[in-house]
């Protein structure tokens, strides 16, 4: 009986023989040692870092974790930051580092976008942290839950979800992932070690990326793999993404073939459309704009996207330049709510103008 007492420290407030396995809510989780059909899977999932030496960046943030988990001194965690930048994974090597086999027995995964209200706090999180699990050969004495998009979460669910941690510390750890910190009340963020994963740099996307590529034989010019880099603004999500379906669409994967697929415009018809903006007259740049967003299927909001990052590399007054950015963040704005594109375009035109008897004003 002795050697009974030291499986684990939890103490039975349930039914023991109740079913503990996480609900999957859509995440392929794979587990090592049981691998899905690879042809079958998506990339994102097929590359998913499977251990913490495999997380593509972030590594002061990972190696913190690794030392905690290490000397079993893990904490609540709350994980927050854009999409694509290593938080789910992360926090899975760490149960895989934990628990190795009886991993299905020891976390509970959930995404609170789906499961979001106070009674799946009341219910199924507060039956697994309050249940025992018989799990031989498991390095650490608690079990984790895993709450995915945790600012979906009702403010009553959150509030209740307070109290649980306080209750099931002593065999419980929580590990909350989000993309916006702010939506997580105080309560919870106090109760928490906080980690804020950026975006990705683009050397840690090239390195992973050249990594799929090389695995699956691709054929990608570099202009190509600049173009991958550049669309996904350190998403790593978005990155293999754009690179599994447009090698689905395409034999070689070219910097026109990566832009084709997703739909945005080209670097160069971006240079050419600012130029029509900067040098024509209205009815001409209103002319060869439309002609090109309808020739190449172009969505005027994407156009005003990639011009105000193009903006940056005009030489113009500091103050000429704001005013620009400005007018083009609020047509962008207008353009999210569907206003009229032939309207929005002419506004786009008519800033342009402005700024260019700006620029001249100011040379002379």
């Amino acid at each position: 009986m002795a050697e009974a007492e030291t499986v684990s420290l939890m103490d039975f407030d349930e039914d023991e023989n109740q079913n503990l396995k996480p609900k999957d809510n859509g995440k392929n989780v794979i587990v090592s040692g049981t691998p899905p059909d690879i042809k079958a899977s998506p990339w994102v999932e097929k590359y998913r870092p499977q251990s913490l030496a495999d997380v593509a960046a972030h590594r002061d943030i990972v190696d913190t974790i690794d030392r905690l988990t290490s000397e079993n001194r893990l904490p609540h965690l709350l994980l927050y930051g854009p999409p694509g930048t290593g938080k789910t994974s992360t926090i899975l090597a760490v149960a895989r580092k934990l628990y190795g086999a009886q991993y299905h027995n020891m976390i509970l995964e959930l995404n609170a976008s789906d499961d979001r209200g106070i009674d799946v706090v009341r219910q199924q999180i507060q039956d697994f942290a309050s249940t025992q699990s018989f799990s031989f050969g498991v390095k650490a004495s608690v079990k984790l839950v895993l709450l995915d998009e945790a600012d979906a979460m009702t403010k009553d669910a959150q509030f209740a979800l307070r109290r649980v941690i306080e209750k099931y510390t002593k065999n419980t750890r929580f590990a909350l992932i989000c993309n916006q910190v702010n939506k997580i009340i105080p309560a919870l963020q106090s109760r928490c070690t906080r980690f804020r994963f950026a975006p990705l740099e683009p050397v840690h996307v090239t390195e992973r990326l050249k990594h799929v590529i090389e695995a699956e034989g691709l054929d990608v010019t570099e202009g190509g793999l600049a173009a991958l880099v550049r669309l996904c603004n350190g998403d790593m999500r978005k990155a293999l993404n754009i690179l599994q379906s447009t090698h689905m669409a395409s034999q070689q994967i070219t910097e026109e073939a990566v832009y084709l697929c997703t739909g945005n415009p080209l670097p160069k018809d971006i240079e050419q459309i600012s130029y029509w903006l900067l040098n024509e007259s209205f009815a001409d740049s209103f002319k060869r704009i439309s002609e090109m967003k309808m020739r190449k299927g172009l969505a005027l909001v994407d156009i005003v996207r990639e011009v105000t990052m193009f903006v940056f590399k005009i030489k113009m007054p500091s103050d000429v330049r704001v005013r620009l950015m400005n007018d083009l963040a609020d047509i962008e704005y207008r353009l999210s709510f569907g206003c009229n594109d032939k309207l929005q375009l002419g506004s786009i035109i008519s800033t342009f103008t402005q700024a260019r008897s700006a620029i001249v004003a100011a040379a002379k």
